[in-house]
C-alpha cells in the first residue's frame, strides 16, 4: 500500500509544476537579496540620516538635549568660523578639482599613445599615490614643505626664491600646498578610468581627424574630451563629493592654521563635537551643509554636461 502510493504522489507531478516551483524557489531567494539590501541601507544609510536631521533640531549636551527647532540652521549665517570654513572648502572645490581632471586627461591622453616607451611604468608611477596611506603622504609633504624641506631646498637651488617660504604658516600657501597635496595623490586615480575609456575608443576616429588635418589640440577638445563625457562627470561629482568631505589632508599637514586658514567643512564638524564644547547638534546641522552641497553640485554638473540619461 505504501509503495503504491508513494509511485501515485509521483505521478501526479508534472513536469511543468516541478519548473514552476523551482522558479518559484528562485524568486524567493532572489526577493531575500534584496529585502536584506533594503533593510542594510535603511538601517546603516537612511536611519543615521534621519537621525542626524532630527539631531540638528536639538541643541545641548550629551543626554541634555533640547529641542530648538531651525535655530541651529539660522545660527550658521553668523557663523564666522563656519563661513570661513566653508569658503576654504569652496576655494578647494573650484580650484584643485578642475586641475585635477585637466591633468588626469592629459596624462590619459600620453599614456595611451602606442609609440611610448616604458608606459606601464608611467602608469603604475602616476596611479601609485592614489594606493598610499593618506596619513603617511599627508605626513611626507609637511616634511617636504617644511622651511628647510625639499622644496624650499630646490627653489633656492634654481634661484626662484632668495630665501625660504613659510608654506605650513603662510595662509595663501598653506591653501596652495593642500592643493598640491590632494592633486598629487588623486590625479592617477582618475587618469585610470580615462585611460580605460580611451582604449576602447576606435582608433580610425584618430586617423581620419590627422588625415582632415586636425592638430593634437585639436583632437583633444573635439575628441577626447567629448567620447569621454560620461567619464568626465562621473569622476567630477566623485571628485567633488570627496573634496567637500576633505578631512586627512588638512588635519595632518596644517592641523586647520594657520589660524583657521586652511579649515574644511569637515574638520569643523570634528572640533565641534571633539575639539570645542561638543555640541553635536549644531555639529549635525553643518553635516547636513555638505549633504545639501553634494546634491547642489551634483545636479549641477549634470546640467552643465548636459546629460539626458534620466
Amino acid at each position: 500500500m505504501k509503495v503504491g502510493t508513494s509511485s501515485s504522489y509521483k505521478e501526479k507531478v508534472s513536469p511543468r509544476q516541478s519548473m514552476t516551483a523551482l522558479r518559484m524557489k528562485k524568486r524567493a531567494i532572489g526577493w531575500l537579496f534584496i529585502i536584506l539590501s533594503i533593510v542594510g541601507i535603511t538601517l546603516f544609510y537612511f536611519y543615521p540620516m534621519i537621525q542626524a536631521f532630527l539631531l540638528s533640531l536639538q541643541s545641548g549636551m550629551g543626554a541634555n538635549l533640547e529641542y530648538i527647532g531651525f535655530d541651529n540652521y539660522a545660527r550658521l549665517f553668523n557663523d564666522p568660523a563656519f563661513l570661513k570654513a566653508l569658503s576654504n572648502t569652496m576655494i578647494y572645490l573650484l580650484v584643485q578639482v578642475p586641475v585635477m581632471i585637466l591633468l588626469a586627461l592629459i596624462f590619459s591622453v600620453l599614456l595611451n599613445d602606442p609609440t611610448l616607451k616604458f608606459r606601464g611604468f608611467f602608469r603604475t608611477a602616476i596611479f601609485l599615490p592614489a594606493v598610499t596611506s593618506l596619513v603617511a603622504y599627508a605626513v611626507v609633504f609637511k616634511y617636504l614643505f617644511n622651511p628647510d624641506g625639499l622644496v624650499n631646498e630646490l627653489l633656492l637651488q634654481l634661484n626662484i626664491i632668495s630665501q625660504p617660504l613659510n608654506w605650513i604658516s603662510d595662509p595663501l600657501l598653506a591653501k596652495i600646498t593642500i592643493i598640491l597635496a590632494i592633486t598629487w595623490r588623486w590625479t592617477g586615480y582618475n587618469m585610470i578610468f580615462y585611460l580605460s575609456a580611451l582604449q576602447n575608443v576606435d582608433k580610425s576616429i584618430y586617423e581620419a581627424a590627422r588625415i582632415d588635418g586636425a592638430s593634437a589640440v585639436q583632437q583633444f577638445f573635439y575628441l577626447t574630451i567629448p567620447l569621454l563625457k560620461p567619464i568626465i562627470l562621473f569622476t567630477s561629482i566623485v571628485s567633488t563629493i570627496g573634496t567637500l568631505q576633505l578631512f586627512d589632508e588638512v588635519m595632518n599637514i596644517t592641523g586647520g592654521g594657520p589660524g583657521d586658514a586652511t579649515v574644511t567643512i569637515s574638520m569643523y564638524i570634528y572640533n565641534l563635537s571633539f575639539e570645542y564644547t561638543p555640541d553635536f547638534g549644531y555639529a549635525a546641522t553643518v553635516s547636513y551643509v555638505v549633504l545639501l552641497l553634494v546634491v547642489l553640485f551634483s545636479l549641477l554638473q549634470f546640467k552643465v554636461a548636459g546629460d539626458d540619461s534620466k
